[in-house]
């Protein structure tokens, strides 16, 4: 390990909070931006929509997502804090230190440090959870969650994180320790075969466990999609409707897993909502990320960024100003790892627009694909519908949306479908 060097971590240390600080102010910038634009076009619904869309629900849209913002403004600040708190501010020496007195070292002492740190970051979130839950989006009528279901799914959300998360964390930690330089290398292997696994099992073990999947009784409509799958050469193992309303009046549909573990899922409150043509629409824009191979290019992305992360986090895992320039006497695997976890969002955010480009880009192809399969105005009916029982703001800050949404905005997608 190379000798400590003061400069080196005091050189890092004030790059670490300009980078912080600049995230955080963009990200305020950009909040303030995006909830002006939205008051100044609050009074007058989007041309496009004047047709299909009340003016109260294009203000109810506007509020929704006002009060979200706010409540995100705060999450971001206290989120900036805790971050200072837990590493310049000494608590993630201290928690190492408190494991330290215990008489934990080697693996165990990696477990209970990291298992540590997501308990404090998920006790820091919960204010938050709570409110948008119960005040936000219980005071627009989306929220179907009881306290009761709340702490049950908490419950059941914490002992499976436990139960898959432990494992794995252990399973990483111990190649860090006993790989040698070239242990990154093995972690990522061993993550990405983690995620295929997940994607495998998910639908029919883990998705289960929070909500009830019963196949889709409607006759007509299976038919209808089932020559629909015919017609995309689409294989599953099923089509379910989800009790979505359990917790959320918002609706949607999916696909997930792979090979023969595929199966479409429909909210409850989508097939609600939507007529037999506007489901079939919004199943064939599903089919065309599949169609079109975005799950596999995001995989093939995520695991291309985790590679570079990983290998980045391999060459500062021995570096003593990593360290001590964010805080920390104790050096490690599992130290670095919680460093690295908690300071690199600093350093990408600004590179969020180029994912959710990407991610555009997938939504306006997979909508192509929709029209060719279906009728084009099929699709546009669902989504104005989705948009207005939703209450997604018809009018989004764009430089906030190159930023956050992965989906384009409203008025450029259905504009873009009409031109398909």
């Amino acid at each position: 390990m190379p000798p400590h060097d003061p400069a080196m971590s005091a050189a890092f240390t004030t790059l670490f909070l300009i980078a912080l600080g600049l995230s955080t102010v963009l990200r305020l910038w950009l909040a303030r931006r995006h909830v002006r634009h939205i008051a100044d076009h609050r009074d007058a619904v989007p041309e496009a929509f004047r047709d299909t869309i009340a003016l109260e629900a294009h203000q109810r849209a506007a509020d929704y997502t006002s009060a979200r913002v706010r409540l995100a403004v705060v999450e971001v600040l206290v989120g900036a804090a805790f971050v200072l708190a837990l590493t310049l501010g000494g608590l993630l020496q201290a928690m190492h230190e408190a494991w330290t007195t215990l008489g934990l070292e080697g693996l165990v002492h990696g477990l209970a440090f990291i298992a540590s740190l997501v308990l404090l970051s998920s006790a820091a979130d919960m204010p938050f959870s709570l409110y948008r839950t119960f005040v936000i989006e219980e005071r627009f009528g989306f929220n179907k969650v009881t306290p009761r279901l709340f702490l049950v799914d908490l419950a059941k959300g914490a002992l499976l994180g436990a139960a898959i998360g432990l494992p794995v964390l252990a399973a990483v930690l111990w190649l860090m320790e006993r790989m040698g330089d070239s242990w990154w290398l093995y972690v990522w292997l061993f993550w990405l075969g983690f995620n295929l696994l997940v994607l495998l099992v998910y639908p029919t073990v883990i998705a289960p466990l929070f909500n009830k999947f019963t196949p889709l009784a409607d006759a007509s409509l299976k038919e209808r999609i089932e020559a629909l799958m015919a017609r995309c050469g689409f294989r599953s193992s099923g089509l379910f409707v989800m009790d979505g309303s359990k917790r959320s009046a918002h609706g949607n549909a999916y696909f997930t897993g792979f090979g023969r573990a595929k199966r479409i899922v429909f909210f409850d409150t989508l097939l609600e909502k939507l007529a037999p043509s506007e489901v079939e629409a919004v199943l064939a824009h599903e089919l065309g990320h599949f169609r079109r191979r975005h799950v596999w290019k995001r995989i093939g992305a995520l695991a291309l960024a985790t590679l570079g992360f990983l290998w980045l986090l391999g060459q500062l895992i021995d570096a003593p100003w990593f360290f001590q320039g964010l805080g920390m006497q104790a050096q490690g695997t599992a130290a670095a790892l919680a460093l690295f976890s908690l300071a690199i969002p600093a350093f990408t955010f600004p590179l969020s627009p180029l994912l959710s480009a990407l991610s555009r880009r997938h939504e306006y192809e997979a909508d192509a694909y929709a029209a060719e399969q279906t009728r084009a105005e099929d699709l546009v009916a669902a989504l104005v519908k989705l948009y207005r029982d939703n209450a997604t703001t018809l009018t989004p800050d764009p430089l906030y949306s190159a930023f956050y949404d992965s989906h384009p905005p409203a008025a450029a997608r259905i504009a873009h479908l009409r031109s398909s």
